[in-house]
């Protein structure tokens, strides 16, 4: 499916759903705790945010020492800065989906089934296959170092 088509079905949708709710909320416990709610579901989530942003830069600093490469850890980070985007959106579907990113086993678990399936359903080659199936691909060429 395009992107855009499923971006446009997102951007008439989560507006939609997110009015619903709120109407649905505040007829049931009133309009001051509802907006009092949305409010305290963003501190509550940007005070969450920020602990697992540092946690998880402190996990990406002792990888980097290590001399590992912090890429679900990268991708975490940007999981991390969707989910702040989420939770400072007023509405009750969206701090949901956040609230739910910033748990961290989760998160992980997305951020790997999606590298699985961009990677094998057809979306990209995985980094160590070959090309085309026919072995390793050997490219000559020539090169210098520049000395300082």
């Amino acid at each position: 499916m395009n992107p855009f088509r499923i971006l446009l079905i997102l951007f008439l949708t989560v507006p939609l759903v997110e009015i619903y709710l709120l109407i649905k909320v505040g007829s049931f416990i009133g309009a001051l705790p509802t907006v009092f709610l949305v409010v305290f579901t963003a501190v509550v989530g940007v005070v969450l945010l920020r602990m697992q942003g540092f946690a998880t830069m402190h996990r990406v600093q002792a990888m980097i020492a290590r001399g590992e490469i912090p890429a679900v850890e990268m991708l975490e980070g940007v999981v991390l800065l969707i989910s702040g985007a989420l939770l400072l959106t007023p509405g009750f579907f969206t701090d949901t989906i956040g609230f739910l990113c910033l748990i961290p086993g989760l998160r992980r678990r997305a951020i790997l089934w999606f590298i699985e399936r961009s990677f094998f359903d057809g979306g990209m080659p995985p980094p160590s296959a070959p090309s085309g199936g026919q072995g390793p691909r050997t490219i000559e060429g020539e090169y210098w170092r520049d000395r300082d």
